[in-house]
């Protein structure tokens, strides 16, 4: 039988809800660049993906950004992160990743590679 994918299952409302409350500074910088369709595509904040939630997530690209802290260099953590992104990947979903240092010095950048992205041919 094949499996359905879900998105944004509902035991993982609450979670999603507390990661957008408690939003890091980077994700807010980004945030206020993605949404009201400010690049011309509608993104997500905090989105699941089965059991994982992403930062953003662009449905009509089916592409999910992902912003890393310094947490995500420990080795437990990288371990989980690339389990998850393969997880997530293996549905057909473009994973971008960037630092929040390069949000916080290089906003401009990252709109670029993200707005190249999303004029890639789906």
């Amino acid at each position: 039988m094949k499996r359905k994918l879900i998105f944004n299952i509902h035991p993982l409302k609450l979670r999603r809800q507390s990661l957008r409350q408690k939003s890091t500074q980077a994700e807010k910088m980004l945030w206020e660049r993605l949404r009201r369709n400010n690049l011309g595509l509608k993104f997500f904040r905090q989105y699941s993906v089965e059991g994982y939630v992403t930062d953003f997530y662009c449905p009509a690209k089916r592409i999910a950004i992902e912003i890393e802290g310094g947490i995500h260099r420990l080795p437990d953590i990288r371990k989980y992160d690339e389990y998850r992104y393969k997880y997530i990947e293996a549905y057909n979903i473009k994973i971008i990743k960037f630092t929040n240092q390069e949000i916080f010095t290089h906003i401009g950048n990252v709109i670029s590679v993200i707005e190249s992205e999303l004029r890639t041919p789906s």
